[in-house]
C-alpha cells in the first residue's frame, strides 16, 4: 500500500525553517552569517534601485533641458527655400499629436556688452506667437523681463550664462557681430547692431543657457540677410517617446521636398552612451546582489552541518526528504525575501529623498558639483522605474531562492544512520 503524497510547504514545514532561524546560543555564529546575509541582499537591492533612478533621473533630466528648447522634430527644406513656412506650420500643427510647431532661423554669432571680451552666441527667431511655446524659455523667466509683445520690442531674450558672462541686465543692450554683413568694394562689412535685453530665461543647461538669444523672427531674418524665409520648423509632439510613429505623419503633412530628423537621432551618441552606461552598472551592482547571495549559500551549509542530528531524527520520525529539502529552502528563501524588500524600502526612502544624499555629497568632498555650472544639471536627480524596481526585486529574489537549492539539496540527501552513528 502506498503512502499518501505529502503536501509541500506546511505549517510544521514552515515552523522548523522559523526555528532554524533562531538558533540556540551555542549556534549563534549562523545567526549571524544570516543576519550578514540579509544585510548583503538588503543593501545589494538598495544600490541598484538608487543606481538606476539616478541613471534614469539624469536620462529624464537632460531629455527635459535638451526637449525644452529644440524641436522633438525638425523638418528642414532641400531643393528650394522654405518661403511657405506659415503654410507648412499650420498644416503640421493640424496633426493629432503634435502639440506645438512654429518656424525658426538660426546663425552663430558673437555677442559683447560693455564689458570686456565677447562670447560666441547661437542667435535663434521665432515669432512672439511662438516663443510662448518653448517652455525651456517661457517658463523659466519668472521676474527676469517679459516676453509680451516680442515681436515689436526690438529686443532680444538671453540664457542666464550669458547675461552673467557679459554682465548683462533686463533693460541693457546686447551687441551682436555677425561676420555675414554687407559686401562692399573693400570686403565683407561685419554687421554690428545691439539690441535691448528684454527677458533673461533659465534652462538649465549650462551650454544652453551661456550661448541662446532669442529673437523675433522678422529682426532676425534682416540680421541674417534671409529674405521672408525659415530655416527649419520645430516641432513639439505630446509625447516625445512616441517620435518615430509620428515622423511619418508628419512627412505627409508637410507636402513638400524637405526631411525630418527627431530628437532621438540628433542625439543618438549620447544617449546610446548613457544607455550603455547604465546597462554596464546594473550588472556591475547586479554582483553585490549575487555576492550576498552566494553568503546564503555559505550559511545554510553551515546550518545543514550543525544541524545533522535534527534531520536524522526528523527522518526517523517520518520526515520525507522532500520535507527536509523544503525547511532549508524556505530557510534561506525568508532571508533573501525579507533582504529584498528591506532593500526595497531603503532604496525607496533614499530616492524620495535624494536631496539628503547631495548634501552627503557636499559635506564629504567640501563642495556641491551641481552649483558651479559644469554639468547640464543642478541637482541630483532620481527618477524611479517601476518596471525597473519589479525587475530587480524579482531578479534578487531568484538568486536567493537558486541558493538555497544546493544546500537544501544536501541536506535532503543527508543519510539519518551516518548523522546518528557517532551520536
Amino acid at each position: 500500500m502506498s503512502s499518501a503524497p505529502t503536501i509541500p510547504f506546511t505549517s510544521f514545514e514552515l515552523m522548523a525553517a522559523l526555528r532554524y532561524l533562531r538558533p540556540r546560543r551555542k549556534q549563534a555564529y549562523v545567526s549571524v552569517i544570516a543576519i550578514i546575509s540579509l544585510i548583503g541582499i538588503m543593501l545589494g537591492v538598495a544600490a541598484m534601485i538608487v543606481v538606476l533612478a539616478v541613471m534614469n533621473g539624469f536620462r529624464g533630466e537632460l531629455i527635459d533641458k535638451i526637449l525644452g528648447v529644440n524641436g522633438h522634430v525638425i523638418f528642414q527644406p532641400i531643393d528650394s527655400k522654405l518661403t511657405d513656412y506659415a503654410a507648412v506650420t499650420d498644416r503640421v500643427s493640424a496633426v493629432p499629436g503634435v502639440a506645438s510647431a512654429f518656424p525658426v532661423v538660426e546663425g552663430q554669432a558673437l555677442g559683447s556688452s560693455s564689458m570686456p571680451g565677447g562670447s560666441g552666441i547661437l542667435l535663434r527667431g521665432v515669432r512672439g506667437q511662438d516663443i510662448g511655446k518653448i517652455p525651456g524659455v517661457a517658463d523659466t523667466i519668472g521676474e527676469n523681463g517679459s516676453l509680451d509683445d516680442f515681436d515689436n520690442t526690438g529686443g532680444v531674450a538671453i540664457g542666464q550664462g550669458l547675461a552673467r558672462r557679459l554682465g548683462l541686465f533686463v533693460g541693457d543692450r546686447l551687441t551682436i557681430v555677425s561676420p555675414q554683413g554687407a559686401v562692399t568694394p573693400m570686403g565683407t562689412v561685419p554687421r554690428i547692431k545691439a539690441y535691448p535685453v528684454i527677458a533673461i530665461f533659465q534652462i538649465g543647461m549650462a551650454e544652453y543657457d551661456a550661448t541662446f538669444v532669442f529673437m523675433p523672427l522678422e529682426e532676425a531674418q534682416a540680421y541674417l540677410n534671409l529674405d521672408d524665409e525659415a530655416a527649419a520648423i520645430e516641432i513639439f509632439l505630446d509625447d516625445p517617446e512616441n517620435v518615430e510613429e509620428m515622423r511619418p505623419l508628419i512627412e505627409e503633412a508637410v507636402a513638400r521636398p524637405g526631411f525630418t530628423v527627431s530628437w532621438r537621432n540628433r542625439n543618438a551618441v549620447f544617449f546610446g552612451l548613457l544607455a550603455l552606461e547604465r546597462n554596464v552598472m546594473f550588472v556591475i551592482v547586479a554582483l553585490v546582489v549575487l555576492v550576498a547571495a552566494m553568503n546564503i549559500i555559505s550559511s545554510l551549509i553551515m546550518l545543514v552541518k550543525e544541524k545533522g542530528r535534527d534531520i536524522a531524527i526528523l527522518r526517523t520520525m517520518g520526515a520525507t526528504k522532500g520535507s527536509i529539502m523544503r525547511i532549508f529552502f524556505m530557510t534561506g528563501a525568508l532571508i533573501g525575501t525579507l533582504g529584498t524588500f528591506a532593500g526595497l524600502a531603503l532604496g525607496s526612502f533614499i530616492c524620495f529623498h535624494i536631496d539628503y544624499l547631495e548634501k552627503l555629497v557636499t559635506w564629504a568632498t567640501g563642495q556641491n558639483p551641481f552649483q558651479n555650472g559644469s554639468y547640464f544639471i543642478d541637482q541630483l536627480p532620481a527618477r524611479m522605474d517601476p518596471k525597473e524596481t519589479l525587475t530587480i526585486v524579482l531578479l534578487s529574489l531568484a538568486l536567493s531562492y537558486l541558493a538555497t537549492i544546493p544546500p537544501a539539496w544536501r541536506a535532503a540527501k543527508l543519510d539519518p544512520v551516518e548523522a546518528l552513528r557517532y551520536e
